[in-house]
């Protein structure tokens, strides 16, 4: 029997430098070099009507100029897709496995992008650009359109100059917490990176916390089994409980800081079960605070 295809990464491109960070995180991750890897960007050339426009006086030196422009723009475009490609080659990734898409603008950037997303995909990475301003609500950022609606399939958000480092698996025992540690063991299957499965109680009291190690330390267990069918080395895994903080998102965020961790995972609603928005409220509120951090948000 053939094997199945493996899905893509899916690297969402838009020519910045910001943008690039995605290429250089993933090429630090060993795991991540036997996966396929598409570099798409959504370009944006000139719609149709403005070309009718050039039969009007004093219209068509200005439509001259702009397509001179997008040639040049699109021309630029290529030649970041292909340094972005090389960067991979050269990290360890096969000729045959990094493919180039620089598509054509139809519906709008984001959407663009969750309809390539939806033609499958093992995850979608996209720069923070924009996120430190979540808070604000600012809805028109691509970031925030592909969170909100990017709930098929794990979404990456990297920010600047984030590293890889030691990974962070945000854990509350729920069923969207240990399809986080799924993706986390098929992502970094056979890796060496350290792994760390964190829990956060804001309880103070001793009872309180007592029960809460217990309940939590029978998914650890049951996560570190995960990890390991994954190709984890036991050694290589680790838990702890985090008690007694008035914000889990701060908790977890601040532990990344000092403990050197570039990764936090967490899953999508997994944190919280009582959240009815589009995304739980620590996952929401782990990408406003995890500035040159990478956070995988999975579904």
């Amino acid at each position: 029997m053939a094997e199945t295809p493996q899905k893509p990464l899916l690297l969402a491109l838009d020519g910045s430098e910001r943008a690039f960070q995605t290429v250089r995180y993933i090429s630090e991750i060993p795991s991540m070099r036997s996966m396929p890897v598409v570099l798409f960007s959504v370009f944006s050339r000139i719609p149709e009507p403005y070309w009718d426009l050039q039969q009007q006086p004093h219209v068509g030196r200005r439509i001259a100029e702009v397509h001179a422009w997008a040639i040049e723009e699109e021309k630029r475009l290529k030649a970041y897709m292909e340094k972005a490609r090389k960067h991979l080659l050269k990290a360890g990734f096969s000729p045959e496995s990094v493919r180039i898409l620089i598509h054509a603008r139809e519906s709008g950037i984001a959407r663009d992008i969750l309809k390539q997303a939806a033609k499958g995909c093992h995850a979608v990475l996209v720069g923070r650009k924009g996120m430190a301003h979540l808070r604000r609500i600012v809805l028109g950022s691509v970031s925030t359109k592909l969170l909100e609606g990017m709930h098929f399939t794990p979404l990456i958000l990297v920010g600047k100059g984030a590293r890889p480092g030691k990974v962070l698996i945000a854990v509350d025992g729920s069923e969207g917490s240990l399809r986080a540690v799924d993706f986390a063991a098929a992502t970094l299957d056979g890796s060496s990176m350290e792994v760390t499965l964190t829990h956060v109680v804001r309880a103070s009291t001793r009872e309180t916390i007592g029960e809460a190690e217990i309940v939590i330390g029978r998914f650890f267990d049951e996560a570190k089994e995960h990890l390991m069918a994954g190709g984890m080395r036991p050694t290589q895994i680790s838990t702890q409980v985090i008690t007694n903080v008035p914000s889990r998102a701060a908790a977890i965020v601040e532990e990344a800081r000092k403990g050197g961790y570039g990764t936090i995972i967490a899953g999508r609603r997994g944190i919280s079960k009582v959240e009815q928005f589009f995304l739980g409220r620590v996952t929401n509120k782990l990408i406003q605070m995890g500035k040159g951090l990478a956070i995988w948000v999975i579904n």
